[in-house]
């Protein structure tokens, strides 16, 4: 693992490592959890208020004797808006501390600065590794698998993320991102042969497309590729999803981690396949979207976290727009940490018929018990009596999918049983590629045309980008 070896951060690694490790080997007492949460609580406020131009007017007349690791209600919230219009000043260190400089995509609105320095480096992939290595050792035995790793843009710190954490674990990487002019896909799955990758890593979209593209150039996946595993990340994966994907490649999928450039990675997969928080590193609350009000750290509601790792940019009360689950873990695995389950963002819930309905709920829907799909999307209409009617479009990769017409029926149950409206199925060659931009927009801009409004500035965007996102150059 990569360690700085001098200065101030130096110093926190050694702190921050004996605790991590206490943590994993569930040696770490309550008592001294909360003091971890506490001193780094109150060191992460005493900098931001005086290194932080944003902070220091946002957290302006805050009675901070009221703040504890329990109770964050005297501090205001953090936004996206927020990050987007103070750009670098919500730093609270230097620039120049900071070893990467990464962005947001930028797709959605003005990309924001996101730096990290040695702390935040050390302590985002500490949680990561141990997720790997659990999974790894489940998997592969002492075997060290060769990875794929294929992330967004340069300067998202996926590459350089994963690749220190295939480092950590003894694994070989190939960075081969498809949609890189220089890579494409046709080199990225020659690479994949070439070298008989084990794992690869990529968003959901990104793993659906690899496979569309490997029938257009004459793969097979399972007899000319070795992918034992694959770990997606950077959209929604939803169990049925996952189980889709898993008939598609034959091999075990892992929604493998949750984060964002902002916050670091939050929650970590373990080998039961569950999302645990990382709970040295942030104070979870779960908030009522519409309210703001604070539900504590469990329940259901818009996650928020305030970072307890004191780098170049920690948040405070910085509310995700994704919609969680937190609950008490029960799970026999070696990952310590709350249990998270992601439900979608707050601004993919959609009204239909007389129900309201989260992006999990709706891909759950309409992917419960479907195999050897190759993408979906859906189209809502409204008839002129004000009803709600879904067509599902569904694309079906060749020979994967014994009776196609059964598999289209019963969705047409399934979906209308689960939504309350009429729905209609169709299978299609070939999904309009606006459904390869999840990741980099949204999962309701890629896969959801909605008649019933004009397109929203995400959909406009989304299609935009799907003009370039094609496999077969």
């Amino acid at each position: 693992m990569w360690l700085p070896t001098q200065g101030p951060a130096a110093e926190f690694t050694d702190r921050y490592l004996a605790l991590h490790r206490a943590f994993y080997a569930r040696t770490l007492t309550d008592t001294a959890l909360a003091d971890w949460r506490t001193r780094q609580l109150r060191t992460v406020l005493d900098q931001v208020t005086t290194g932080s131009p944003f902070y220091a007017r946002h957290l302006e007349g805050v009675d901070f004797g009221k703040v504890t690791p329990d109770d964050l209600s005297a501090l205001p919230y953090t936004t996206k808006a927020d990050l987007r219009e103070e750009m670098l000043d919500v730093l609270s260190r230097p620039l120049a501390d900071a070893l990467f400089f990464y962005e947001t995509t930028g797709t959605t609105g003005r990309a924001t600065p996101c730096p990290r320095d040695g702390r935040e480096i050390v302590a985002s992939n500490a949680h990561v590794t141990e997720s790997w290595a659990s999974i790894f050792r489940h998997h592969f035995g002492e075997h060290a698998p060769r990875i794929g790793l294929m992330g967004p843009t340069e300067v998202h710190s996926f590459g350089d993320t994963l690749g220190d954490v295939a480092r950590n674990t003894g694994s070989m990487n190939a960075k081969i991102w498809p949609y890189s002019p220089v890579i494409g896909f046709e080199k990225a799955l020659q690479l994949m042969k070439d070298l008989d990758l084990e794992v690869i890593c990529c968003t959901p979209g990104v793993a659906l497309t690899l496979a569309k593209a490997a029938t257009h150039y004459g793969y097979d996946l399972r007899r000319d590729f070795g992918v034992k595993l694959l770990f997606v990340t950077g959209e929604m994966c939803t169990p049925a999803l996952a189980r889709n994907l898993e008939s598609v490649w034959g091999a075990d999928v892992y929604n493998i981690l949750y984060g964002s450039q902002e916050a670091f990675v939050i929650a970590t997969a373990c080998r039961n396949k569950r999302m645990h928080l990382s709970q040295t590193n942030y104070l979870v609350e779960v908030v009522d979207p519409e309210t703001g009000l604070s539900a504590g750290p469990r329940g259901t509601g818009e996650l928020t976290v305030t970072m307890l790792v004191d780098g170049v940019k920690p948040l405070v009360r910085y509310r995700t727009g994704d919609v969680v689950a937190v609950e008490e873990t029960d799970c026999d695995c070696e990952m310590p940490g709350d249990l998270v389950r992601i439900v979608g963002r707050t601004l993919d819930r959609l009204e239909l018929g007389t129900g309201r309905f989260t992006a999990g709920q709706i891909e759950t829907a309409v992917l419960t018990g479907v195999t050897g799909s190759a993408g979906y999307q859906v189209v809502i209409d409204r008839d002129t009596d004000g009803h709600d009617h879904l067509t599902v479009r569904l694309e079906l990769l060749d020979g994967l999918v014994p009776d196609p017409r059964a598999l289209a029926d019963a969705v047409r149950e399934r979906a209308a049983e689960a939504l309350g409206v009429p729905v209609t199925v169709e299978l299609s060659d070939g999904l309009d590629p606006i459904v390869s931009t999840g990741a980099f927009v949204s999962w309701k801009a890629a896969r959801i045309v909605d008649k019933r409004t004009e397109p929203d500035h995400e959909t406009r965007v989304a299609r935009r980008m799907a003009a370039n996102r094609g496999y077969e150059s």
